[in-house]
């Protein structure tokens, strides 16, 4: 065999030569392979870095935005209490002049003319035989309470009221009185000078009230009908001194400032004869109230 040292010179040669040229081609592909993965990681930085600078203006906004809805909700509630306050208190400052004490007065008529024991008298007709006129003045007081202010909702705008009242009316105090009012009395003495009997009537009502217009300043009311207890004096022939009977009102209020108000009305009260006396009559008249 004979031995060639430029063939396997050669063959070396040549796979040196591909290698390297397998090298030279891998190279620039590697390479690059490598500058490709830099700049994805440095985009990936980038991009994380933002989305982090991104999650904490969100974060920002967030709080911000909360903390101003907070405000808002302070405000809000602050605004409420204070209108449910103010609400409260025009409801107190209206409740409290729901009800009234009022003080009355004014001219009262009789339908019939008043006899008595110690003035004109059937039983002893002697001496002075005097009666009192079917005119009177009157004075007199009471309150009204409030129970509802529709009705017990019913009809809205219309009030009820419990109506306690009294007034004082007197016909006369000049009245010249029979024997059992003479100094001294007739039946003894016929020289006895007839003393001067004042005859009135003590009126003691409850009564149920419905007023009209409900949050005006003009209430216009009427009474369908109420108790009403007369106190006599003097008193019948028969020592009678007390006679019930029915009352009829009609009238209105108006509201002239804060809880003060002024107000008319006309009264009817319907009762019985009893023992011989009818107090029946009218009266008509103004009244000044207080709203409490």
């Amino acid at each position: 065999m004979s031995h060639n040292p430029f063939g396997k010179r050669a063959v070396l040669g040549a796979v040196a030569s591909v290698f390297a040229a397998s090298v030279l081609l891998d190279a620039p592909q590697t390479f690059a392979e490598g500058i490709s993965t830099q700049v994805l990681e440095e985009q990936i930085r980038l991009l994380e870095q933002q989305l982090q600078s991104i999650r904490g203006e969100l974060d920002r906004v967030k709080t911000d935005a909360v903390q101003h809805e907070q405000k808002v909700d302070q405000k809000l509630q602050a605004v409420a209490s204070k209108e449910k306050k103010e609400h409260m208190e025009l409801e107190a400052e209206d409740a409290s002049h729901k009800h009234m004490l009022f003080f009355r007065g004014g001219f009262a008529r009789a339908d019939h003319l008043r006899n008595g024991v110690s003035i004109q008298s059937d039983v002893a007709p002697i001496g002075m035989q005097d009666q009192a006129g079917r005119n009177a003045w009157y004075v007199g007081a009471g309150f009204d309470f409030s129970l509802t202010n529709d009705v017990w909702g019913l009809a809205p705008g219309t009030s009820i009221f419990a109506e306690l009242m009294f007034e004082y009316k007197q016909y006369s105090n000049k009245v010249k009185g029979n024997p059992l009012a003479s100094n001294p009395t007739l039946l003894v003495d016929p020289t006895g000078v007839p003393r001067n009997v004042t005859v009135s009537q003590f009126t003691l009502t409850a009564a149920p009230k419905i007023k009209f217009m409900e949050g005006s300043k003009f209430r216009p009311w009427i009474i369908p009908a109420g108790l009403a207890l007369h106190v006599i004096s003097p008193p019948s022939e028969s020592i009678t001194v007390l006679e019930p009977g029915v009352m009829f009102g009609v009238g209105a209020d108006y509201n002239i400032w804060k809880s003060m108000y002024v107000g008319a009305d006309a009264r009817y009260h319907l009762a019985g004869k009893i023992d011989g006396v009818d107090v029946s009559g009218l009266t008509v008249g103004g009244y000044l109230g207080i709203g409490f």
